[in-house]
Formats: structure tokens, sequence, C-alpha cells
């Protein structure tokens, strides 16, 4: 692989049970287990990879469909169990609803044309996070001296 092929974010823990993911951009994002005495609000790992799915299907359908207009409402839901079997923790049934509207005429009509096929093709080709899911990819787990 070379190394344009190479993705990575760093995860920092900030507290108990909070962490801050870092891109090479600069760019982070918070979150954690879900589970504190107060109620935390932040994404749990799970719930990123929900919105990792949708976001990258998202955007290859916005992509598609905004060369001919913008959307008047774009919304993707996505959704799974969380089970625990004799694999371990996993996902399931995981779905990925998209509920997008176009303003009417010629414009919008060829959007909303598009929108199955855009939706389809992400799916089946585009979407890198949901590609790798459906697919599987080893992952491996190591200790790294400080």
């Amino acid at each position: 692989m070379t190394d344009n092929t190479l993705r990575s974010v760093t995860i920092e823990r900030t507290s108990t049970g909070h962490f801050t993911a870092t891109n090479p951009r600069g760019g982070t994002i918070s979150f954690g287990t879900g589970s504190g005495p107060d109620g935390d609000s932040e994404f749990s790992p799970v719930e990123l990879l929900l919105a990792a799915i949708g976001g990258c299907t998202a955007a290859d359908v916005d992509v598609a469909t905004g060369r001919h207009v913008e959307p008047s409402g774009f919304t993707v839901t996505v959704t799974g169990n969380k089970i625990s079997d004799e694999l371990g923790n996993r996902m399931t049934d995981l779905a990925v609803s998209f509920s997008v509207t176009f303003p009417e005429g010629e414009s919008g009509d060829r959007a909303r044309a598009i929108l199955p096929r855009a939706v389809k093709t992400s799916h089946d080709r585009l979407c890198t996070v949901s590609r790798t899911i459906e697919i599987g990819t080893h992952v491996t787990a190591t200790v790294v001296e400080a």
C-alpha cells in the first residue's frame, strides 16, 4: 500500500470513559462510553460506527444528486441491533434509510430520478465504511511501548 491509501486517527483518553479522536488534519470528535452517572450525551463508539456508515453513504448520495439541485430535505437514519452471542459483542441488522426531498421542477425531477441509483451505487461500490463492514476485514490490536 502506498502512503496515499493510509488513513488514521489518534484516540486520547480525556477522563474515565471519555475520549477524543484527532485526525491528521487536526479535526477532533469527543466520544465516551455512554455509561456515565450524569447521562453522558457524547456519542458511544457504536453510535460513531452508525454515523460513519450513514455519513459515508450520505456524502456519496449528496454529491450525485447535488449536481442537479440543492435538496430541500436530506435525512439519513442508520439503525442496528447490538447483540452479544458466541461470537462476542457485535452489531446485526444494520439498515440505512434515506429521506430526501427536492424542489419541484426539472432539476428536482432529475435528482429524484437518480436518487435510488445513487443510494445503490454508494452501497454496492462507493461507501468505504459500509463496504468494509459487508466484506469484512481483519483488525489487528497490538500494544506499543510508550
